[in-house]
Parts: C-alpha cells; structure tokens; sequence
C-alpha cells in the first residue's frame, strides 16, 4: 500500500539568508578568472562560494499524524559568473 507523506521546511529567519546569498552574488571584488582565454566553445567563469548555517524546523505529515522537528544545519551557496558579468545562484546543498 501507497502512503503519501507532506514534508514541509520552515526556515527561522528567511530574510538572514536572503540578504547572505545576495552579498555573495552581489560581491564587489573581481579575481578576473572569468576573463582568461579559454578554447572555442568554453567560457571561463568566476565562482563564489559560501557555507551558511541555517535553523528552522522540518515537517512531516501522513494522514491524521504529524511530526516537527526543528533542525540547525549548514548550506553551501555557489554562484558563478560569466560573460555577462552578474552572479548567477547556480548550487546550495546541506552539508550534513
């Protein structure tokens, strides 16, 4: 038998990681790495990474049960830059 269950995510403070990954794509120094020669057909890019802890709580939910668990955990941003000169969010996982 199939049982579906909802798992929802809520994070303490959405603004704080928001206004952290925004920093990292929005950051004001430059290494130049998205400006090296690459061969045709490559474009060479800038990368920033950033680990961020984040706490909230995880939900689940099957039939008439439910069950909260508030969680710390640590995420890694990346974002990368091109051509086009503006960080792009390209990656986030959980580091635990």
């Amino acid at each position: 038998m199939k049982t579906s269950i909802h798992i929802t995510a809520i994070l303490d403070k959405p603004e704080l990681l928001e206004n952290l990954v925004e920093k990292l794509a929005y950051r004001r120094y430059d290494m130049g790495f998205g400006l090296q020669r690459v061969p045709d057909n490559h474009e060479a890019l800038e990368t920033a990474s950033s680990a961020i802890y984040l706490s909230g709580t995880v939900g689940f939910a099957e039939k008439a049960e439910e069950l909260n668990m508030p969680f710390i955990t640590s995420f890694l941003f990346t974002c990368i830059k091109g051509k086009d000169g503006t960080y792009k969010l390209v990656w986030s996982s959980s580091l635990s």
